[in-house]
């Protein structure tokens, strides 16, 4: 042991080890006891011991062993609210969000103790208060402290009834030319994410053409693999409402989306993409830009059977709102090339989901006359018909 403590239930362990089974693990009792442990319940320094190790340390140096250092005291509530006051000087500002980043780096503990002082809430009204003055600097340390933090979702439905402007920040900060670009585009769409997953509809009714804007941006730069993912989580929030979606087409989204799943993306931004031109392709707009682009219905139709039962579930729903809504002779023939409809007759006889092939029989019914004559489509036309 190093730092030596003890719990609740009177059983001493080393810091680091219990504070990964309790902040890390998720683990609720005492490893030795199995008596119920509370994340935020006190671990005392057992100073007795220490000094005792520390001794032992001493005496065996001779036999290559260093003493263990004494731990720094905690940080505490107090401490963090200090550096907090301390950002209303302009003159202190860096020093303390560069403090502050380095704490909430160090360990679990640290972190917890900011988010116990509302350090995630200060960073945001920094962040605006940035954003008012047209002030970059501090911005990259303060989405990093809330990137190490994390925004209690219990609190971020409080935080945007409180100040109407930190989406409006975000937005500018994703559109901000800075050192580390990515990195600072990546934790902002972050924070945005995790803000409108708990966001009211009224907030989300609200959302503005500049935001999508900076989103699709944000997809097309291929920042990091989570900006990503959080960019696309961000859209899928905000895809119910129908004036979101005209916004997301208009920005050119759907080309965006596309785009990104020919790249053969992991599993988790092919099940997001997919359930994000589901969406788009329920209005005529996004159904336009959907056929325009070239390669829509090729790889919607690859990710069939390759990915996971959600993917299939989103994509022949796609296909099948091509086809209802904007089924022309030439898309039509452009499912036989791309091999779309062989994709469908493969689902007929797969272990799927029996609504996932009952819509894939709907969808080669529909257009029977016009793909009779596909190979594929031959030999299973009974399946069909019936």
């Amino acid at each position: 042991m190093k730092d030596p403590v003890i719990t609740i239930t009177g059983i001493t362990y080393d810091r680091e080890s219990i504070e990964h089974w309790l902040f890390t693990s998720g683990k609720t009792t005492c490893p030795a006891t199995k008596q119920p442990l509370p994340k935020d319940s006190d671990l005392t320094p057992n100073h007795t011991l220490r000094r005792l190790i520390q001794a032992w340390c001493t005496e065996n140096a001779s036999h290559g062993i260093d003493r263990i250092p004494t731990p720094k005291p905690c940080l505490d509530k107090a401490y963090v609210l200090k550096r907090i006051k301390n950002l209303s000087h302009q003159e202190l500002q860096i020093k303390t969000l560069a403090q502050l980043e380095l704490l909430a780096a160090e360990n679990e503990r640290n972190r917890k103790c900011m988010v116990d002082a509302g350090l995630p809430k200060a960073m945001l009204l920094f962040i605006v208060a940035c954003f008012k003055k047209g002030q970059v600097s501090g911005v990259q340390e303060a989405l990093s402290i809330i990137w190490f933090t994390r925004i209690p979702r219990s609190e971020s439905r409080v935080f945007l009834s409180e100040n109407d402007k930190i989406i409006e920040s975000l937005t500018w900060v994703l559109g901000c030319k800075m050192d580390d670009s990515a990195i600072v585009k990546s934790h902002a769409i972050s924070v945005l994410k995790i803000l409108l997953e708990e966001a009211s509809s009224t907030v989300l009714e609200r959302l503005k053409p500049e935001l999508f804007e900076r989103i699709v941006g944000v997809l097309r730069e291929r920042i990091t693999q989570q900006g990503i993912n959080a960019a696309l989580q961000v859209l899928l929030d905000a895809c119910p409402w129908g004036r979101n979606r005209k916004m997301m087409v208009e920005s050119g989204a759907v080309f965006e989306l596309i785009e990104l799943e020919l790249g053969s993306p992991e599993r988790k931004t092919t099940e997001l993409n997919s359930g994000v031109l589901f969406h788009l392709c329920c209005c005529a707009e996004g159904r336009a830009e959907f056929i325009r682009h070239g390669g829509g219905i090729a790889v919607v139709a690859k990710r069939i059977m390759r990915v996971s039962p959600a993917v299939d579930d989103r994509a022949i729903l796609i296909l099948s709102l091509i086809c209802k809504f904007s089924g022309t002779s030439m898309v039509i023939q452009e499912m036989v090339d791309v091999k779309a409809v062989s994709k469908l007759c493969m689902l007929l006889q797969a272990d799927c989901a029996p609504y996932v092939k009952e819509k894939a029989r709907e969808i080669l019914r529909s257009h029977f006359d016009e793909w009779k004559n596909s190979p594929c489509l031959s030999s299973l036309e009974h399946q069909v018909s019936t």
